[in-house]
């Protein structure tokens, strides 16, 4: 285990490393000149290479690359042009309100797609199984802005019985609570469905093995069938599959974020393309690679807890 841990960890590093010095080389080599970029469209010459100087964007790459580096290892991620602030004070603001979202999205999608995904398996070719395939294929199949327009439409503006913005600021109408709804939900509904096929197709080829019809030839109940002797094995596929939608929920939930208004990592990293904030974007690409490989590597140790032959190879 300490060496399984070590491994990925040294990948991790590396990874992280690699992927720095790309999105570095490519944000500070791109045509966009930070400088103009925060001055304004009428700023003077004298003005946008004054504030060049002074940024230090007229060194050498390398150069500013390993001060970057030294930055990062101190804590210092450097100063966001868009938002005025240090780039650590908004990126973790912001990154804590998705992982408040993505919390309570994942709480809801993991124990609903495998409860959806086992009872659909386990009667394969049923009006039930039929039913759970088609309407998990069409929320899965419908794009997170068509989702949230229609729950918008619905529940908003023809029923008005929730907010339409989740701004995280409680007010005379609208709770916090009240605004996490609309966005979880639109997160459940669009994420739910692919993991329900996950599940329903590893569950129907486990149901079909040896070892199942042996265990119900012996007169085991059909409950302990499924859930002691099934569920674990079927769970081998979908394992990886649903650590991965942690990925998903931290930094690719950018579209329900901008619908609702929620002030989060993904809402950020948008803002931050848009108004050429260079620093945040290298910040935030950073913290997307970090989460997207802790979430494999967390996967995978997950599988050997399931499976205890993957730890002796």
């Amino acid at each position: 285990m300490i060496r399984f841990l070590l491994k990925n960890f040294s990948f991790l590093c590396i990874t992280l490393i690699v992927v720095s010095f790309i999105v570095f080389c490519l944000t500070q080599l791109s045509p966009v000149d930070a400088a103009r970029a925060k001055l304004g469209a009428f700023a003077t010459a004298e003005q946008v290479e004054h504030l060049t100087h002074e940024l230090g964007l007229d060194r050498p790459v390398l150069e500013r690359y390993a001060e970057y580096i030294g930055g990062v290892l101190s804590g210092d991620l450097g100063q966001s042009l868009h938002f005025g602030v240090p780039v650590s004070e908004i990126i973790f603001d912001r990154l804590g309100n998705t992982l408040t979202l993505a919390a309570i999205s994942f709480s809801i999608i993991v124990p609903l797609s495998v409860f959806l995904g086992m009872v659909s398996g386990m009667r394969e070719g049923s009006f039930l199984d039929r039913s759970i395939l088609v309407l998990s294929t069409f929320f899965t199949s419908l794009p997170e802005f068509a989702t949230s327009v229609t729950l918008l439409s619905i529940f908003v503006v023809g029923m008005g019985v929730l907010p339409g913005l989740s701004l995280m600021e409680p007010d005379d109408n609208w709770s916090i609570a009240q605004q996490f709804v609309l966005p979880v939900a639109t997160i459940v509904l669009f994420d739910t469905g692919y993991v329900v096929n996950m599940v329903r197709a590893s569950m129907i080829e486990v149901m079909q093995q040896p070892f199942i019809r042996t265990a119900t030839l012996k007169g085991v109940s059909f409950r302990r069938v499924v859930t002691v002797h099934a569920l674990r094995s079927a769970m081998l596929n979908p394992v990886t599959v649903i650590f991965l939608q942690i990925n998903y929920l931290i930094s690719g939930v950018v579209v329900v974020e901008t619908v609702f208004g929620y002030p989060g990592f993904g809402r950020m990293m948008l803002e931050a393309a848009l108004n050429k904030d260079i620093a945040l974007l290298e910040a935030g690409a950073l913290v997307a690679v970090f989460v997207a490989v802790s979430t494999q590597i967390l996967g995978d140790l997950t599988l050997t807890v399931i499976d205890p032959r993957i730890r002796t190879r």
